[in-house]
């Protein structure tokens, strides 16, 4: 573990090479967890974290890992199905990969043991997405301990694999009859210039879709939407510190939609950003926060619970909560609670979706747009964090 400075992902905006078309349906598809294919009424609860890694005092969990995370463990195994950003490379050996593509001072890295699925698998998520900006930190023997830590979990790991069809693999599940099927990419900016940063079809990596309009990940959504009843897609998009919607995430989540995914989620902004139904059909969140971090600098997370009936989001819930000075989140209670979940409502005023499905666009010109600046704990020095808004007319 890196001994200096361990930050929030760090992003440049940087002009993209296009993503290579995906072959047929991945092998390697995961299925852990399938239950009866006999469809039966009732609603299905799929609950979707953000960011989550295990530095410094986090590693504390490793000592009896089947306790989980803590009272949220509650909110996580109440769902069907959950799933959560694991921001960070399973590897404890290997060498920092060079992020050429980044600037100096925004060049992290996150590795972990593969005792953090052993956690995260007793706090009740189902599956893990690797497809993000952390993923390959510790090269090509980091990402040959993390396919083999992928391969021995017990819970599903997506996002990355040996190859390009093992890395856009889904995660697949019946529940009470409704098929659905996960799938994740990496839309932040490539940080490096090795295929580690994106899986090509003999090398392994990340699963990377960072066209606003990704082909490969736009024909494997087509491809799932003709199999399972409800297809979601989790991507690590936006960017970092602001609050609102980017347009290359409303172009990509327009895109999704029209192909057939039902739930876009996401993160990387270290932001809570706004959440709603797309007046294309699917219900797409836009920043899921952080979830278990090392600092509680911006400490908003939550659990988004989405409610299905016949294959469609009907309703969703926020459950809020406060990252802990331990890392952990915690879910908050009574007033609390109430005066999160309406902020967490006011987010969605600056992004292109509805409070509820079939309401029709719901954006606001004048939405203020927030991006906070900080600087992350180290050895010696201490945090800092500012925030600054500003109002568009």
């Amino acid at each position: 573990m890196l001994g200096a400075a361990l930050a929030l992902t760090a992003c440049t905006q940087q002009d993209q090479p296009p993503d290579t078309r995906l072959g047929d349906e991945p092998s390697g598809a995961e299925t852990r967890g399938a239950a009866s294919p006999t469809r039966d009424e009732g609603p299905i609860t799929l609950a979707f974290a953000g960011d989550a890694h295990f530095e410094f005092h986090l590693t504390r969990l490793f000592r009896n890992p089947g306790a989980g995370l803590g009272p949220i463990d509650d909110v996580l195994s109440d769902a069907d199905v959950t799933v959560v950003n694991l921001e960070t490379a399973i590897t404890t050996r290997g060498e920092q990969e060079p992020k050429e593509l980044e600037v100096p001072e925004n060049r992290y890295y996150f590795r972990t043991s593969p005792a953090a699925l052993d956690v995260l698998a007793a706090a009740g998520v189902d599956a893990v997405t690797m497809a993000n900006n952390h993923g390959a930190d510790y090269g090509v023997q980091g990402m040959r301990d993390t396919v083999r830590a992928k391969s021995e979990s017990p819970i599903s790991v997506i996002g990355v694999g040996r190859n390009r069809r093992e890395a856009f693999a889904p995660y697949r599940v019946t529940v009470r009859g409704t098929e659905i099927a996960v799938v994740a990419a990496d839309a932040s900016p490539r940080e490096g210039a090795s295929t580690l940063w994106g899986a090509t079809a003999d090398e392994p990596g990340i699963a990377a879709a960072r066209e606003p309009r990704p082909r490969g990940l736009l024909e494997q959504v087509r491809r799932l939407a003709r199999s399972a009843d409800v297809v979601v897609v989790f991507l690590h998009w936006g960017r970092e510190y602001d609050s609102c919607a980017t347009p290359a995430q409303q172009i990509t989540a327009q895109a999704l939609s029209r192909a057939g995914a039902d739930v876009i989620v996401g993160s990387h902004a270290h932001r809570l950003l706004g959440s709603g139904w797309h007046p294309d059909g699917s219900y797409v969140n836009y920043g899921l926060g952080n979830f278990v971090w090392y600092h509680d600098l911006a400490p908003e997370t939550g659990v988004l619970k989405l409610q299905l009936e016949d294959g469609e989001v009907v309703s969703d819930e926020w459950v809020p909560a406060l990252i802990q000075p331990d890392g952990r989140p915690a879910p908050l209670t009574g007033s609390a609670a109430a005066r999160a979940q309406a902020q967490w409502r006011a987010t969605r005023t600056c992004s292109d979706v509805a409070a509820a499905p079939g309401s029709g666009r719901r954006s606001s010109p004048s939405a203020p747009a927030c991006r906070s600046r900080w600087r992350p704990a180290t050895a010696t020095g201490a945090r800092s964090a500012s925030t600054t808004c500003a109002t568009s007319g």
